[in-house]
Protein backbone atom coordinates (compact mmCIF):
# COMPACT_ATOMS: atom_id res chain seq x y z
CA UNK A 1 0.00 0.00 0.00
CA UNK A 2 1.17 3.37 -1.10
CA UNK A 3 2.24 5.89 1.54
CA UNK A 4 0.76 9.39 1.29
CA UNK A 5 2.32 12.20 -0.13
CA UNK A 6 3.68 14.31 2.80
CA UNK A 7 1.79 17.41 3.07
CA UNK A 8 3.66 20.00 4.64
CA UNK A 9 5.85 21.93 3.38
CA UNK A 10 9.65 21.11 4.92
CA UNK A 11 12.41 23.73 4.78
CA UNK A 12 15.30 22.40 3.99
CA UNK A 13 14.27 19.82 2.76
CA UNK A 14 16.72 17.06 2.68
CA UNK A 15 19.59 18.05 4.90
CA UNK A 16 19.85 19.79 8.22
CA UNK A 17 23.28 21.64 8.44
CA UNK A 18 25.35 21.78 11.97
CA UNK A 19 28.27 24.27 11.78
CA UNK A 20 30.95 23.57 14.32
CA UNK A 21 32.83 23.56 16.46
CA UNK A 22 31.34 20.99 18.40
CA UNK A 23 32.69 21.72 21.67
CA UNK A 24 29.80 23.68 22.66
CA UNK A 25 25.56 23.73 21.62
CA UNK A 26 24.79 24.33 17.60
CA UNK A 27 21.70 24.66 16.71
CA UNK A 28 20.10 24.44 12.98
CA UNK A 29 15.95 25.43 12.16
CA UNK A 30 13.76 24.20 10.68
CA UNK A 31 10.56 25.67 8.86
CA UNK A 32 6.96 23.83 8.80
CA UNK A 33 4.11 25.22 6.83
CA UNK A 34 0.50 23.89 6.52
CA UNK A 35 -0.42 24.88 2.60
CA UNK A 36 -3.86 22.72 3.35
CA UNK A 37 -7.14 23.72 4.21
CA UNK A 38 -7.24 21.17 6.95
CA UNK A 39 -5.36 20.90 10.57
CA UNK A 40 -2.02 18.66 10.71
CA UNK A 41 -0.93 17.29 13.61
CA UNK A 42 3.06 16.71 13.25
CA UNK A 43 5.39 15.08 15.19
CA UNK A 44 9.61 15.57 14.86
CA UNK A 45 11.47 12.29 15.58
CA UNK A 46 15.37 11.21 15.11
CA UNK A 47 17.75 8.21 15.85
CA UNK A 48 20.01 10.12 18.23
CA UNK A 49 17.48 11.10 20.83
CA UNK A 50 19.99 11.82 23.55
CA UNK A 51 22.02 14.23 21.38
CA UNK A 52 19.72 16.84 20.31
CA UNK A 53 16.83 18.86 21.69
CA UNK A 54 13.77 19.71 19.24
CA UNK A 55 12.29 22.76 20.61
CA UNK A 56 8.74 21.99 19.64
CA UNK A 57 8.53 18.33 18.93
CA UNK A 58 5.25 18.12 18.23
CA UNK A 59 2.30 20.27 17.54
CA UNK A 60 -0.43 20.96 15.19
CA UNK A 61 -0.71 23.73 12.13
CA UNK A 62 -3.43 25.21 11.07
CA UNK A 63 -4.47 25.82 7.78
CA UNK A 64 -2.19 28.28 6.11
CA UNK A 65 -0.13 28.31 9.75
CA UNK A 66 3.74 28.65 9.71
CA UNK A 67 5.46 27.33 12.36
CA UNK A 68 10.29 27.05 12.91
CA UNK A 69 11.49 24.20 14.78
CA UNK A 70 14.70 24.57 16.79
CA UNK A 71 17.24 21.69 16.69
CA UNK A 72 20.19 21.68 19.27
CA UNK A 73 22.95 19.50 18.78
CA UNK A 74 24.68 18.99 22.48
CA UNK A 75 28.51 19.24 22.49
CA UNK A 76 30.51 16.66 21.81
CA UNK A 77 33.64 15.70 20.27
CA UNK A 78 33.92 15.29 16.93
CA UNK A 79 35.51 13.04 14.59
CA UNK A 80 36.35 13.76 10.88
CA UNK A 81 36.60 10.55 9.64
CA UNK A 82 33.59 9.01 11.53
CA UNK A 83 30.67 8.25 9.50
CA UNK A 84 27.84 10.49 10.59
CA UNK A 85 24.54 8.39 10.61
CA UNK A 86 21.96 10.76 12.38
CA UNK A 87 18.67 11.16 10.41
CA UNK A 88 15.33 13.33 11.42
CA UNK A 89 11.88 12.40 10.42
CA UNK A 90 8.77 14.58 10.28
CA UNK A 91 5.56 12.72 10.50
CA UNK A 92 2.37 14.18 9.88
CA UNK A 93 -1.56 13.35 10.31
CA UNK A 94 -4.61 14.95 9.53
CA UNK A 95 -6.09 16.34 12.58
CA UNK A 96 -10.07 14.56 12.47
CA UNK A 97 -12.73 17.01 12.18
CA UNK A 98 -14.32 16.33 15.85
CA UNK A 99 -14.66 17.72 18.85
CA UNK A 100 -11.54 18.11 21.59
CA UNK A 101 -9.44 15.47 21.72
CA UNK A 102 -6.35 14.62 23.10
CA UNK A 103 -3.31 14.91 20.47
CA UNK A 104 -1.47 11.57 22.14
CA UNK A 105 -4.33 9.81 22.01
CA UNK A 106 -4.83 10.56 18.29
CA UNK A 107 -1.23 9.28 17.45
CA UNK A 108 -1.63 6.20 19.45
CA UNK A 109 -4.81 5.04 17.61
CA UNK A 110 -3.80 6.49 13.84
CA UNK A 111 -3.44 4.01 11.44
CA UNK A 112 -0.03 3.56 9.61
CA UNK A 113 -1.74 4.30 6.41
CA UNK A 114 -2.68 7.68 6.96
CA UNK A 115 1.08 8.66 8.60
CA UNK A 116 3.02 10.91 5.92
CA UNK A 117 6.60 11.30 6.67
CA UNK A 118 9.89 12.75 5.31
CA UNK A 119 13.46 12.21 6.10
CA UNK A 120 16.16 14.88 6.45
CA UNK A 121 19.93 13.50 7.49
CA UNK A 122 22.43 15.22 9.51
CA UNK A 123 25.69 17.21 7.62
CA UNK A 124 28.08 18.16 10.55
CA UNK A 125 30.68 21.26 8.74
CA UNK A 126 33.47 22.67 10.55
CA UNK A 127 34.68 26.16 9.23
CA UNK A 128 38.67 26.67 7.70
CA UNK A 129 40.94 28.95 10.12
CA UNK A 130 43.73 30.56 9.24
CA UNK A 131 46.48 29.79 11.57
CA UNK A 132 49.20 32.25 12.16
CA UNK A 133 52.13 30.90 10.78
CA UNK A 134 55.41 30.94 13.05
CA UNK A 135 57.62 32.85 11.05
CA UNK A 136 55.33 35.61 11.97
CA UNK A 137 55.06 34.97 15.97
CA UNK A 138 58.91 35.11 16.02
CA UNK A 139 59.17 38.11 13.88
CA UNK A 140 56.54 39.51 16.44
CA UNK A 141 58.73 38.51 19.41
CA UNK A 142 61.87 39.46 18.42
CA UNK A 143 60.15 43.16 17.55
CA UNK A 144 59.12 43.13 21.13
CA UNK A 145 62.60 42.17 22.95
CA UNK A 146 63.87 44.91 20.85
CA UNK A 147 61.70 47.59 22.11
CA UNK A 148 62.69 46.45 25.37
CA UNK A 149 66.50 46.56 24.81
CA UNK A 150 65.80 50.29 23.60
CA UNK A 151 64.12 51.43 26.37
CA UNK A 152 66.64 50.02 28.69
CA UNK A 153 69.67 51.69 26.69
CA UNK A 154 67.46 54.62 27.47
CA UNK A 155 67.65 55.04 30.49
CA UNK A 156 71.34 54.16 31.09
CA UNK A 157 71.78 56.74 29.17
CA UNK A 158 69.89 59.18 30.56
CA UNK A 159 71.32 58.09 34.02
CA UNK A 160 74.32 58.73 33.15
CA UNK A 161 74.07 63.10 32.79
CA UNK A 162 73.00 63.48 35.94
CA UNK A 163 76.16 62.11 37.66
CA UNK A 164 78.86 62.99 35.13
CA UNK A 165 77.37 66.86 34.98
CA UNK A 166 78.34 68.88 38.30
CA UNK A 167 75.35 70.55 40.07
CA UNK A 168 75.07 73.94 40.66
CA UNK A 169 75.91 73.24 44.52
CA UNK A 170 79.43 71.56 43.09
CA UNK A 171 80.31 74.63 41.58
CA UNK A 172 79.32 76.68 44.90
CA UNK A 173 81.55 74.59 47.05
CA UNK A 174 84.41 75.44 44.02
CA UNK A 175 84.02 78.87 44.27
CA UNK A 176 84.24 79.13 48.19
CA UNK A 177 87.07 76.84 48.48
CA UNK A 178 88.84 79.41 46.03
CA UNK A 179 87.98 82.10 47.92
CA UNK A 180 89.22 80.32 50.51
CA UNK A 181 92.79 79.09 49.51
CA UNK A 182 93.14 83.40 48.49
CA UNK A 183 92.52 83.96 52.11
CA UNK A 184 95.31 81.48 53.30
CA UNK A 185 97.93 83.15 51.33
CA UNK A 186 96.68 86.50 52.61
CA UNK A 187 97.42 85.16 56.05
CA UNK A 188 100.43 83.79 55.14
CA UNK A 189 101.52 86.89 53.89
CA UNK A 190 100.65 88.85 56.84
CA UNK A 191 102.43 86.13 58.96
CA UNK A 192 105.41 86.77 57.18
CA UNK A 193 105.38 90.80 57.35
CA UNK A 194 104.77 90.29 61.09
CA UNK A 195 107.73 87.98 61.88
CA UNK A 196 110.31 90.20 59.60
CA UNK A 197 108.96 93.18 61.62
CA UNK A 198 109.98 91.39 65.22
CA UNK A 199 113.15 90.30 63.53
CA UNK A 200 111.67 86.74 63.39
CA UNK A 201 112.61 85.20 60.18
CA UNK A 202 112.90 81.70 60.15
CA UNK A 203 116.20 80.33 59.87
CA UNK A 204 116.64 76.70 59.30
CA UNK A 205 120.15 76.35 60.74
CA UNK A 206 118.95 77.71 64.31
CA UNK A 207 118.10 75.65 66.78
CA UNK A 208 114.45 74.95 67.32
CA UNK A 209 112.83 77.36 68.95
CA UNK A 210 110.67 77.68 72.23
CA UNK A 211 106.99 76.32 71.03
CA UNK A 212 104.62 79.81 71.60
CA UNK A 213 101.07 80.58 71.77
CA UNK A 214 98.98 80.16 68.87
CA UNK A 215 98.16 83.14 67.45
CA UNK A 216 94.65 84.59 66.09
CA UNK A 217 96.41 84.15 62.14
CA UNK A 218 97.33 80.44 63.12
CA UNK A 219 93.87 79.76 64.46
CA UNK A 220 92.35 81.29 61.45
CA UNK A 221 94.77 78.97 58.93
CA UNK A 222 94.00 76.10 60.97
CA UNK A 223 90.10 76.85 60.89
CA UNK A 224 90.41 76.71 57.10
CA UNK A 225 92.19 74.16 56.41
CA UNK A 226 89.80 71.88 57.93
CA UNK A 227 86.79 73.76 56.14
CA UNK A 228 88.86 72.93 52.70
CA UNK A 229 89.40 69.21 53.80
CA UNK A 230 85.78 69.00 54.52
CA UNK A 231 84.97 70.70 51.36
CA UNK A 232 87.50 68.30 49.45
CA UNK A 233 85.48 65.44 50.63
CA UNK A 234 81.87 66.23 49.79
CA UNK A 235 83.04 67.86 46.31
CA UNK A 236 84.36 63.77 45.78
CA UNK A 237 81.47 62.47 46.68
CA UNK A 238 79.28 64.94 44.29
CA UNK A 239 81.64 63.70 41.74
CA UNK A 240 81.26 60.00 42.18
Amino acid sequence: MLKQEQVLQIEPQTELKFVGPFSQPVTSFMKLTNPSDKRVMFKIKTTAPKKYCVRPNSGVLQPGETTQIAICLQPFLYDPTEKNKHKFMVQTVFLPEIGDVSVENLWKEVLPEHLMDSKLKCVFEVPTQEQPSGATGGEVTATVHSVDNSDSKVDDHAKKPEKSQPSSEVNQLQKLESELRQEILLLKEEKMALMNQRGLAPNRYAPPEPRLEQSPSMMGLIFIAVVIGVMGILFGKFLL
